[in-house]
């Protein structure tokens, strides 16, 4: 009789962390082409659990992460540098960021003067855009800057 009752203890432990691990599916995205450059290693390792507030997710792309439930911030490490744009350059916890505004309201974030760029993309309906991105500022701080927002001449 103990024995029944342990696999049947161990029956509903098994079940009930598989419909918990349901409720948190992976996240797919694609990679971006240079994601596996070392230096996105770098940012994939430091990545936070925590984006404003909002829990990290799992993701089937390499140089990834996402966050939220339903997803409200995704990064992605490996694109092409950006030293030169006709988009707005902001500067968020010693990370300069050039601002996309034209899916509001999802804004992306792509670093300036880091090689290779990583893109931040948030939904403002739930997150702050200035809040992840100093929440992610110390994993992208470990590519360093060539440039700077004060250097570029408007």
């Amino acid at each position: 009789m103990n024995i029944s009752r342990t696999a049947l203890a161990t029956f509903a432990a098994i079940a009930l962390a598989g419909s918990l691990s349901a409720c948190t599916a992976t996240i797919s995205l694609e990679a971006a082409p240079d994601s596996n450059n070392p230096a996105c290693a770098e940012i994939s390792v430091r990545l936070p659990e925590q984006v404003a507030d909002q829990s990290k997710r799992t993701t089937d792309a390499q140089a990834t992460g996402a966050w939220g439930n339903p997803t409200s911030v995704i990064l992605r490490c490996g694109l092409p540098p950006v030293d030169v744009s006709a988009f707005p350059c902001v500067t968020a916890s010693g990370v300069d960021w050039l601002v996309d505004d034209s899916k509001k309201p999802s804004y992306r974030f792509i670093t300036f003067g880091r090689k290779p760029a990583t893109e931040v993309i948030v939904d403002s309906r739930k997150v702050a855009g200035v809040t992840a991105l100093s929440d992610l500022s110390a994993a992208i701080q470990s590519i360093q800057a060539t440039k700077h927002c004060s250097t570029v001449s408007n």
